[in-house]
Parts: C-alpha cells; sequence; structure tokens
C-alpha cells in the first residue's frame, strides 16, 4: 500500500485518497471558440506514460483538498506532493530533486 504524504494532514494510506488523473492540464480558452475535435481531445485524451506521472490526488477521507504528486508508474514511488498553485517539480535524470 501506499504511503501518500498530503500538503496539510501529512503521509495517510493511499485507501484515504482518490487519484484524478492527470495534472498540470489547460483547458482550453474559451470553449465556445473551440472545434469539437479539439474539444473531444481535452475531454478525453491523456497521457498514460511509463516511469514519472504528474497526478492530481485529494485527500477523500480527510481534508478533501486537491494536490499533485510526482509518481514513477512503474515503481509507484512517489517523488513529490505539492499544492495545485505550485509548478511541477524538476528531476534530474536519476530521479532526485535539486
Amino acid at each position: 500500500m501506499l504511503q501518500i504524504s498530503c500538503p496539510w494532514c501529512g503521509p495517510r494510506d493511499e485507501l484515504e485518497f482518490r487519484c484524478g488523473g492527470q495534472s498540470h492540464i489547460i483547458r482550453p480558452d474559451p470553449p465556445e471558440a473551440i472545434d469539437d475535435v479539439s474539444w473531444g481531445k481535452y475531454l478525453s485524451e491523456k497521457i498514460n506514460p511509463r516511469g514519472e506521472h504528474l497526478e492530481r490526488w485529494q485527500h477523500n477521507a480527510g481534508c478533501r483538498r486537491w494536490f499533485n504528486v510526482a509518481r514513477d508508474t512503474v515503481t509507484h514511488r512517489i517523488r513529490a506532493t505539492y499544492h495545485m498553485t505550485e509548478a511541477a517539480p524538476a528531476f534530474s535524470a536519476d530521479g532526485v530533486a535539486p
């Protein structure tokens, strides 16, 4: 079981959280000016990489706040958790934050 560190509540078991999918997705703007194909891609086409992935998570059984997680999809190692308004952390090739 994963231990996820909520930025507000600290480390908790994975069962307290819900994954909301890929993070740092920018909504096309304005929506009324976007054609159906582009809008469909925005809604349904998400990346699913093998390795480093940035995801949105909600602390469902705790503070109920959303935050971002940098997680390796192969090892499930969580490299960072950070607030929704923060930029994604940079990692070196060996996965260590500078």
